[in-house]
């Protein structure tokens, strides 16, 4: 479903939020500066939280266009749709397109992606509405609500308080326009937070894939062993087994934010913008900590494999070493008898010629 599909429920219009797992991780500065080059402006409404994420606006064209122009090449009256891509490799786009994202991803922000997996792309969805008339947001079923009240101007230390990023962002302002208003970038900061909840459920589909994966390789195990068979696997495929089990509990409790309860881009958040209570509703509305949970306990099970597949290693090699001493007793025996053939042929030739040379010096004497 394209990500600016408009549904009508009453008179309200609801439009979509998708996230997109495409790569292990995201190079942020390599995605600033591509996006800079395509003409975008990244964290457009100053709020100081780049390089944890990398915020830009995309205008949305006419129906049936492919077509990604920067925002300067646009009308005015043209509608925008929101991108934020996070180092996590995730992109999650609200009400654009899905082939302007699919160009996005696929072509544009590919040079900054490491070990993209564009063939095993994992995608989540969920509807959201704008209401104007509530200052907080929150999630319902599987439609976020998301207020867009207006509130009094502020600055960017408003935005970002204690961030880093703020007061450079601030210096850099120069001849900018004048800050935007509380209300549209408290919006901006809730769909960041509802983007990092939903791009957490899309790294952990990726992870769960490649569980999956390795269960299906490896179901045939508990069959051959139940069998009293011997298990016929290389020492290449076991190793390779084993190093995949370790990649991916590695992602799921090491190189990711996906069991931290509070990413550490809300750390210096205002309090009473609420963005762990969006980001904890999002996560529940998706299960998130039901799948990790239940991930980690496949995982338990996937170890256990693991070690059988380790133990069958360590016998296949122990087997091999024992037949190799067996083989170098054997041909230590094996001339240990030869010398002592040889001995003996030599002292039995030695008997006979004593015993034939004694009779002749007896005649001549």
């Amino acid at each position: 479903m394209a990500g600016y599909l408009k549904q009508v429920l009453g008179q309200i219009y609801t439009h979509m939020v998708t996230a997109y797992c495409a790569a292990e991780q995201f190079n942020i500065s390599k995605v600033t500066k591509i996006l800079k080059e395509e003409g975008y402006e990244t964290d457009p409404y100053r709020t100081g939280l780049l390089p944890q994420v990398a915020h830009i606006r995309i205008p949305v064209p006419p129906a049936g266009s492919e077509v990604i122009e920067p925002p300067e090449k646009q009308g005015s009256s043209m509608e925008y749709g929101d991108v934020f891509i996070f180092p996590s490799g995730t992109v999650v786009a609200w009400s654009v397109p899905e082939a302007l994202t699919s160009h996005l991803i696929t072509k544009t922000l590919l040079p900054a992606a490491e070990n993209a997996h564009l063939a095993q792309l994992e995608t989540e969805d969920l509807e959201y509405l704008e209401d104007p008339s509530r200052e907080n947001s929150c999630v319902k079923g599987d439609v976020i609500f998301l207020g867009t009240k207006s509130q009094e101007p502020h600055t960017v230390t408003d935005i970002a308080d204690g961030s880093a990023g703020g007061s450079k962002q601030q210096s850099d302002m120069g001849s900018a326009p004048s800050p935007p208003q509380r209300g549209v970038v408290d919006t901006v900061l809730a769909k960041i937070a509802f983007s990092s909840g939903l791009a957490r459920s899309t790294k952990l589909a990726v992870l769960e894939s490649l569980l999956s994966n390795y269960f299906d390789s490896t179901r045939s195990i508990p069959t051959l062993l139940s069998g009293g068979s011997r298990l016929p696997f290389t020492r290449s495929f076991i190793l390779r087994k084993t190093g995949q089990l370790l990649s991916v509990r590695a992602q799921l409790n090491l190189y990711s934010e996906l069991t931290d309860s509070l990413p550490d881009i809300f750390w210096d958040s205002r309090h009473e913008l609420g963005l762990e209570g969006y980001y904890d509703q999002v996560g529940r509305a998706l299960d998130v900590g039901v799948r990790i949970k239940t991930l980690n306990e496949k995982m338990d099970y996937a170890q256990e494999i693991a070690s059988v597949l380790r133990e069958r290693l360590s016998e296949k090699h122990g087997l091999v070493l024992e037949w190799m001493i067996i083989a170098l007793i054997t041909v230590e025996v094996g001339f240990e008898i030869l010398r002592l053939w040889k001995e003996k042929k030599e002292k039995d030739a030695h008997s006979r010629a004593t015993a034939a040379g004694k009779p002749i010096s007896e005649s001549s004497r």
